[in-house]
């Protein structure tokens, strides 16, 4: 089969686990995102009244564009808003909005997990646009010259990658925690509001995992082409 068609299995495998998860994350946030909290504010006015309760002051919101693209920008220390969670009153506008003020939280007590993700943001860009030339030069090495120096690199660069995904998942769920505590204790959301944005959030970190599993799957099936190779 080979080592690209052992990875092309595995990529397909889990791309359609990832479609799935996207698809519920969809359903999830149409449901939650038709549903007003009683507090009635917007994402950009939840995202504010977080910020304020830490005390943050230096951090911008802004409205982005498209669906789903809500992030935080640590190096510009912007909280980026889709235009349905920036301007929506929705419950999962409102979980969406807290949580990435959860990262800009992170970023103020200098959380080590998101420190560490975005010092080696560098080296993941550089072995990301690596990787598939050293898997072009591993399949022709192998079979050609019997060397298997260039598999061994691309695992080393696939295992940047690997680690990034990992690394991104206790910055994930800690974003959601510290989302979903404050908007219990500020009294932002309801009990009933709460459970929607703890199911929409716990589905939006489902994208990380399935992302980091892949990953991960991958990088070992990596590992034992090459400790094949080697007996």
């Amino acid at each position: 089969m080979g080592i690209y068609g052992g990875l092309m299995i595995i990529s397909l495998v889990f791309a359609g686990i990832g479609w799935l998860v996207q698809r519920k994350l969809r359903s999830k946030f149409q449901q939650y995102g038709s549903i007003p909290f009683s507090k009635r504010m917007t994402g950009a006015q939840v995202a504010q009244a977080m910020l304020d309760y830490h005390n943050i002051g230096d951090v911008q919101i802004l409205q982005g564009q498209g669906m789903l693209t809500d992030h935080y920008h640590p190096l510009k220390k912007q909280v980026v808003l889709s235009p349905d969670i920036h301007n929506g009153r929705s419950i999962m506008a409102a979980a969406v909005a807290a949580h990435e003020v959860g990262h800009a939280v992170q970023h103020a007590n200098a959380y080590i997990w998101l420190t560490f993700r975005s010092a080696i943001v560098p080296i993941v860009q550089i072995s990301a646009s690596l990787q598939q030339y050293f898997f072009m030069f591993a399949f022709v090495a192998v079979g050609a010259i019997g060397t298997d120096i260039f598999l061994l690199i691309a695992i080393a660069l696939f295992g940047v990658t690997a680690l990034f995904a990992t690394i991104t998942l206790p910055v994930e769920f800690d974003a959601s925690r510290r989302a979903l505590v404050w908007l219990d204790e500020s009294g932002t959301l309801n009990a009933g509001e709460y459970d929607g944005a703890k199911d929409a959030l716990f589905w939006a970190a489902m994208t990380y995992v399935t992302a980091a599993l892949a990953a991960i799957v991958q990088l070992l099936y990596l590992l034992l082409i090459f400790l094949g190779n080697r007996r």
